[in-house]
Formats: structure tokens, C-alpha cells, sequence
């Protein structure tokens, strides 16, 4: 059974049919890119599987479950979690009271910015923070990381509601080539019971991270399949760049 499954989905903007007729699988375990040129419908195609745009037509099902009536909350009640292109993160408090908040709200607790009168709270943000590759840097306030180090801690944040499903939306934008390194290394070492759906514009992080990738263009699927297959693709290719070299675009 696919973790994800999306089936006719379509939203339009007046004439402008943004997502048309979308249909995507991913399976379980799956790194998988949603890729395209630029007005090729991929953000609005992420808020539609997240909840935070309705469908007009089509519909999402999460491990078979159809989830398309459901709110982006409870989407994630369900097990899909995301990070955002621009995230929000509150910059009075340090790492590891972040993502404290974020596990005491999906444990169902009460809200509280002091993690240490919990101590499973805090024992559980600095396993995350770990995980995300922060360890040692929970207790510096947000404003004082680099924006990699930023980036991480949204990962940390979206595993704080332990996903089935985790999607990423440009994980990589602004980071540098080190950054984007480690943000591969970062995703590969996730657990293999946790899903990645991404959208990402750098070419070579997909083709470093990805085992499968659906190509969006003019809000419909070009192609699906593996990231061999879309290297090898004509359509690929001049759905980017026209008649321009393949070489181009991925590399010799």
C-alpha cells in the first residue's frame, strides 16, 4: 500500500489550471522529489496534499485512508508532518525549547516553555536535536544558528509529531554547498519507516537524495519514475531547457 496516494487532483486559479489532473504514488520508505520548471504547479500541488488548500476535484489518501475532507491539523493527527519553504521559528527562545513545544503539542500536554519541569520533554527534543545532526546546540537561541543550522531544526520540529509521512518543501533554499550536504546526509539517515515527499529546485541535491522523482509541467505529471529514467528523459529535458543540451541541466 502506497503511504501516499493522489488521484484526479486539480485546483484551477480563474483559467489558470495550476494542479490538472494530478495522479502520484509514494511508497513506503520512498525518497521522493516532486520536481518541475518553474510554474509547473509543485507548490500548489504540496498544499493540496497537505491540507492547507482544498481540492477542487481528485482525491489524497494517506495509507489508504482517504484524508481529502481533513484539515492540515488532522492530516498530521494522521501522521503527515511538514517543513516550509519559510518557516517562522520564535526567536526569543533557544533550539531545544522549540522543538519542546512541538513535542509537548503532539503528546497532548499542556503548552509551556520551560521544558525542564518536564524532563521526558526535554529528554525527547535533545534525542531530535541529535538526530538532526544539532547535538550540543540545544541550548542556543534560534537567531544565534545559521540558517542550515535553521533548517535542521524545522526537520527536528516535523519529526517532534513522529510522521509516517515527512514533506519537505525546498529543504535546501539558501543553503550553501556544506549546508546542502549535510541536509543529504540528514534525510538519508532518517528512519526507513519515515516517508519523504520533497520539492526542490536544486537538480543535483534530488539526484543525490532521491530514489524516485515525479516531474510536473503545466500542472500535470510529465513523468514518474526512477531518477535514472528522468535523467534519460527528451520530455525532461526540453520541459526545462527547450532544445538545449541535456548535459545542461544534468550534468555530464
Amino acid at each position: 500500500m502506497s503511504v501516499l496516494r493522489c488521484t484526479g487532483l486539480a485546483r484551477s486559479f480563474g483559467a489558470l489550471k495550476a494542479v490538472d489532473g494530478v495522479d502520484i504514488a509514494v511508497e513506503p520508505g520512498a525518497r521522493h522529489a516532486l520536481i518541475g520548471p518553474n510554474g509547473a504547479g509543485k507548490s500548489t500541488l504540496f498544499k493540496l496534499v497537505t491540507g492547507t488548500m482544498r481540492a477542487e476535484a481528485g482525491v489524497v489518501e494517506l495509507a489508504g485512508q482517504d484524508v481529502s475532507r481533513l484539515s492540515e491539523v488532522q492530516r498530521c493527527r494522521l501522521g503527515m508532518s511538514q517543513t516550509m519553504q519559510h518557516a517562522s521559528l520564535f526567536a526569543s527562545l533557544t533550539a531545544v525549547e522549540t522543538v519542546a513545544l512541538a513535542v509537548q503539542r503532539h503528546s497532548g500536554w499542556r503548552i509551556g516553555l520551560l521544558p525542564r519541569k518536564r524532563p521526558e520533554v526535554r529528554e525527547r527534543a535533545e534525542q531530535l536535536i541529535a538526530d538532526v545532526g544539532l547535538a550540543g546546540r540545544g541550548d542556543v537561541v534560534v537567531p544565534a544558528l545559521a540558517h542550515g543550522e535553521r533548517k535542521q531544526l524545522e526537520v527536528a520540529l516535523a519529526l517532534a509529531c513522529n510522521p509516517s509521512l515527512l514533506l519537505l518543501d525546498e529543504p535546501a533554499a539558501g543553503m550553501s554547498a556544506a549546508e546542502r550536504g549535510r541536509l543529504v546526509e540528514l534525510v538519508q539517515g532518517l528512519p526507513a519507516e519515515v516517508t519523504v515527499l520533497f520539492v526542490e529546485h536544486d537538480l543535483d541535491l534530488v539526484f543525490a537524495l532521491a530514489d524516485a522523482v515525479t516531474v510536473l509541467h503545466l500542472g500535470r505529471v510529465l513523468l514518474s519514475g526512477t531518477p535514472d529514467e528522468v535523467r534519460a528523459s527528451d520530455a525532461v529535458r526540453e520541459a526545462y531547457l527547450g532544445t538545449r543540451r541535456r548535459e545542461e541541466l544534468f550534468g555530464p
